[in-house]
C-alpha cells in the first residue's frame, strides 16, 4: 500500500469520524438539569423548546426519540399530562420503527457505528414510557388506557416478554446468524460472549396494574396482579434485593367502610452512558494490529440525595415509604443484553478493518521493508481508532427508584405532606391540600423529586 493510499484511508475515516462527533455535549443541557434539581419542571419544558428553537437544535433529526422521551417525561413531572401522553407516544412509535427497520437490515449496515444511524432508543426507555403513559391516562381520569398501557409490558409477547429474543439477529437475505456472518466476513468465529436479559416481569408495572384493577372494580384481576408482583420479587433477585413492601399487602386488605390513600414517589435520576475503553486481543500477524481498543458505552450511576420518605397525614399519621422497584438496576440489567450486541457489532466491524489493514501491513513488509510496514500498520491503526466513537445517547431524565407506600383512612378530604430526607435533614418537601379520599374508585397520589 502506497503513502497516498494510505493518507487517503487516514482521511476518509477521519471525516467519519468527524461526523460521528456530532453528539450532543451533557452541558448543552444545564438550563434543563438546573430546573430539573429544583424541581420546576415546566421550566425544563421550556428549556427544552428554547433549545429546539436555536440555529442549531439541541436534539438533531437522528435524536428525535431522545426529544420526545425527554419532553414526554417532563411534561408528566409538570402535570401536562395530555402533552406527555402525545410525545411518549411518539417515542414509543418511533421506537417500534427503528427496530422494525433494525430487523430488516442487511449484516453490513446493521453492524455499521450507531452514531451514523437514527437513535433507536433502549429496551429500559420503551418500558418505562408505557409506565409514565399509564399514569397519563389515569390522571386524566382513563383507567381503561392506563390499563392498556400496562399490559403492553405484562401480556404474553408484550415487551418484557420479548427482551430475551430481541437480539437475535438472522440476516434478512441469507438468514445466518451474527456469528455466520462474522466467520465468513473475517474468518474468525469466536464472538464475544452475549448476556442473556435476567428480567422479565416488573413490580412496579404488576403494583400498577393491580391498582388501576381496584379502582375498575375488577377485583380478580387485581389479585392476578398482585400475585405476579410476588414472582416478580421472587424470579428477579438481582434487582428486587428488599423484601416486597408491606404496603403492596396492605392495598390488598383495605377493611370494610375505609377507603386507602396510595402513594408513589420517583426519586433520582437514572444512570447516564458514558465511553469506556475495551481492550482485545486480535488474530492477525503484524504486531501493531494484535490489539484493540474498542470504544464502548457504558452506565454512570448518578447519586441521589434523598435517603428517606416520609409522609404525613393531617399532621397526625405518619409513615415511611418503601422502596418497589429500583430503576435503575433495571436500566443495568436491560442495557446489558444490548451492550453484548454493541460489542459484537463493534468487535465484527474492527476485526473487517484490521484485516485489510493487515493485509496492507504485511503486503508492504514483504516489497518495502519492515518499517515501511509499521508505518502503514501504525497509520490505518491510528485511523481507525479515531474513526470509532461510542454512542452514549439516551433519555436523561427517568427516575432512579420508585416507591410506595399509603395508609386506611376513613372516607374525606386531607392534607398530605411529603417529607424528603438526607440523614436527619429535610431538603424537599411536597404539600398537597385538599386530597379526596374515597371509598369508590382509586386514591393514588404520586410525587416526584429526582435530586
Amino acid at each position: 500500500m502506497t503513502a497516498k493510499k494510505i493518507l487517503k484511508i487516514l482521511a476518509a475515516l477521519l471525516l467519519a469520524f468527524m461526523a460521528l462527533s456530532c453528539a450532543t455535549s451533557a452541558r448543552a443541557y444545564k438550563d434543563i438539569d438546573f430546573a430539573v434539581e429544583q424541581a420546576d419542571f415546566s421550566t425544563a419544558v421550556k428549556a427544552i423548546i428554547n433549545g429546539q428553537q436555536r440555529k442549531i437544535s439541541l436534539y438533531s433529526e437522528k435524536n428525535a426519540i431522545m426529544l420526545f422521551l425527554d419532553k414526554g417525561l417532563l411534561e408528566h413531572y409538570a402535570g401536562d399530562y395530555a402533552d406527555s401522553s402525545a410525545d411518549l407516544q411518539n417515542a414509543e412509535r418511533l421506537i417500534q420503527e427503528a427496530y422494525t427497520k433494525s430487523i430488516s437490515e442487511g449484516f453490513f449496515s446493521y453492524i455499521i457505528n450507531d452514531n451514523t444511524k437514527d437513535y433507536p432508543g433502549e429496551d429500559f426507555e420503551d418500558i418505562y414510557l408505557n409506565i409514565f403513559n399509564a399514569l397519563n391516562y389515569y390522571k386524566r381520569g382513563n383507567t381503561e388506557g392506563a390499563l392498556v398501557e400496562i399490559r403492553k409490558l405484562s401480556m404474553s409477547s408484550g415487551k418484557l416478554d420479548m427482551l430475551g429474543r430481541k437480539y437475535e439477529y438472522k440476516d434478512p437475505n441469507t438468514g445466518a446468524s451474527l456469528n455466520d456472518m462474522a466467520q465468513k466476513e473475517t474468518g474468525v468465529s469466536q464472538m464475544p460472549n452475549a448476556k442473556q436479559v435476567n428480567f422479565s416481569n416488573s413490580a412496579l408495572a404488576r403494583f400498577l396494574g393491580a391498582l388501576f384493577y381496584l379502582g375498575d372494580g375488577n377485583t380478580d384481576a387485581a389479585r392476578i396482579e398482585f400475585d405476579q408482583l410476588s414472582r416478580a420479587f421472587a424470579a428477579n433477585r438481582n434487582i428486587y434485593r428488599n423484601s416486597v413492601p408491606q404496603a403492596v399487602e396492605d392495598s390488598r386488605n383495605v377493611p370494610d367502610g375505609m377507603a386507602r390513600l396510595n402513594i408513589i414517589s420517583f426519586t433520582g435520576l437514572s444512570p447516564v452512558k458514558q465511553e469506556e475503553l475495551v481492550t482485545h486481543n486480535l488474530p492477525f500477524q503484524h504486531p501493531i494490529l494484535q490489539t484493540a481498543f474498542f470504544k464502548l458505552p457504558s452506565l454512570k450511576k448518578r447519586a441521589s440525595q434523598i435517603t428517606r420518605i416520609e409522609v404525613v397525614v393531617d399532621g397526625e399519621n405518619s409513615f415511611d415509604m418503601e422502596l418497589l422497584e429500583d430503576m435503575g438496576a433495571v436500566i443495568e440489567e436491560t442495557f446489558a443484553a444490548r451492550y453484548s450486541n454493541i460489542l459484537s457489532k463493534t468487535y465484527i466491524r474492527t476485526l473487517i478493518k484490521y484485516v485489510v489493514a493487515d493485509v496492507a501491513a504485511i503486503e508492504t513488509v514483504r516489497k518495502q521493508g519492515e518499517l515501511a510496514g509499521l508505518m502503514v500498520a501504525i497509520a490505518a491503526r491510528t485511523a481507525m481508532d479515531v474513526s470509532e466513537s461510542a454512542d452514549t445517547r439516551m433519555s436523561r431524565y427517568l427516575p432512579d427508584k420508585a416507591y410506595i407506600g399509603g395508609i386506611n383512612l376513613d372516607p374525606g378530604t386531607y392534607s398530605v405532606i411529603i417529607n424528603y430526607y438526607h440523614g436527619n435533614s429535610i431538603i424537599a418537601r411536597d404539600e398537597y391540600r385538599d386530597v379526596a379520599v374515597n371509598t369508590d374508585g382509586l386514591n393514588l397520589l404520586e410525587s416526584v423529586n429526582l435530586r
